[in-house]
């Protein structure tokens, strides 16, 4: 299932492909030799961002401003997870900032194990959810069906051939005896209308939806509990790059392999650029250089 801005998601799922590539000129790749930590003397880096998967696009935008500012010409390619993981592997892309790790994209990390390096984990939190109200009168899925009425009935979902749709359709679903309600599919975008339709209205509801999303900082939601794991446990988003990366970027390297974005950030982030009142965005760079104004404080801490 693809993830596109406000369309849904598979939280088991993103790849943001960060590239760096670089060919330096004798000479000045000469003068770099005894400076350790100095960028290279080529500094032209292309980032690959997975097609529809907003927490590496949001922080692939980062990252290029960030490395813009540095010095670095940079540039967003985007392309499908698997070309990107290909393409990470033969150099193609240098840096990729959305491989998901233990669950959904395994059989990559595999397939390209040999040809790529994991430069670890920027963000932990990572897990298809059925959220809900913060004030809402249960905590748990074990609670929901006994409490239905309190929610209409009504479990609010996104597109049906989503992955998330199906994981509830068959797991959550049966696993809490929740058949007697009724599970509502249309798209993301309604779930998120009837989302914020039922908050201002102080009423409850409870909706599937997923980590990362910008809809954790746009509302006050939280997520109900799921003891028998039937979403699926929580994923790890993994920083990759080819693997002679360190030895062309060795500074860019080190800022990437201390990465760390957490989910509170992540949301504000993304909220800031998805969920802006502009429609058709294609270029992010304005709105993201705002929110890096706004938080120049964390910006800076990537390089230091």
């Amino acid at each position: 299932m693809k993830k596109r801005h406000l369309l849904s998601a598979l939280a088991l799922g993103s790849a943001v492909a960060l590239a760096l590539t670089g060919c330096a000129s004798g000479s000045d790749a000469g003068d770099n030799n005894d400076d350790a930590g100095e960028a290279p003397a080529s500094k032209d880096i292309t980032i690959g961002v997975f097609n529809g998967w907003p927490e590496g696009e949001a922080a692939s935008y980062v990252w290029k401003l960030v490395l813009e500012e540095q010095g670095y010409n940079v540039e967003l390619a985007y392309a499908d997870a698997g070309p990107v993981f290909a393409g990470v592997a033969d150099g193609t892309y240098d840096l990729a900032l959305d491989g998901w790790l233990p669950f959904t994209h395994a059989d990559y990390f595999e397939q390209f194990g040999d040809d790529i390096v994991d430069l670890g984990s920027w963000n932990n939190d990572a897990l298809l959810t059925i959220a809900v109200n913060a004030d809402a009168p249960i905590d748990s899925l074990e609670e929901l069906a006994e409490n239905a009425d309190a929610f209409d009935n009504r479990l609010i979902g996104i597109e049906p051939g989503a992955g998330l749709t199906a994981a509830t359709q068959d797991n959550t679903i049966p696993t809490y005896g929740l058949e007697g309600m009724d599970f509502i599919t249309s798209s993301t975008p309604a779930m998120l209308a009837e989302l914020q339709t039922k908050l201002d209205a102080g009423e409850n509801v409870a909706v599937t939806l997923w980590r990362p999303h910008w809809a954790y900082d746009a509302f006050d939601i939280k997520d109900l509990e799921d003891p028998e794991e039937t979403l699926g446990a929580a994923e790890e988003i993994h920083t990759i790059a080819k693997k002679d990366f360190e030895s062309e970027f060795p500074e860019v390297f080190e800022w990437m392999s201390n990465f760390t974005m957490d989910s509170d950030v992540l949301f504000s982030l993304e909220n800031a650029m998805y969920n802006s009142g502009e429609e058709d965005v294609t270029d992010y760079t304005e709105i993201v250089q705002t929110w890096m104004d706004e938080n120049q404080e964390w910006v800076d801490g990537l390089t230091s």
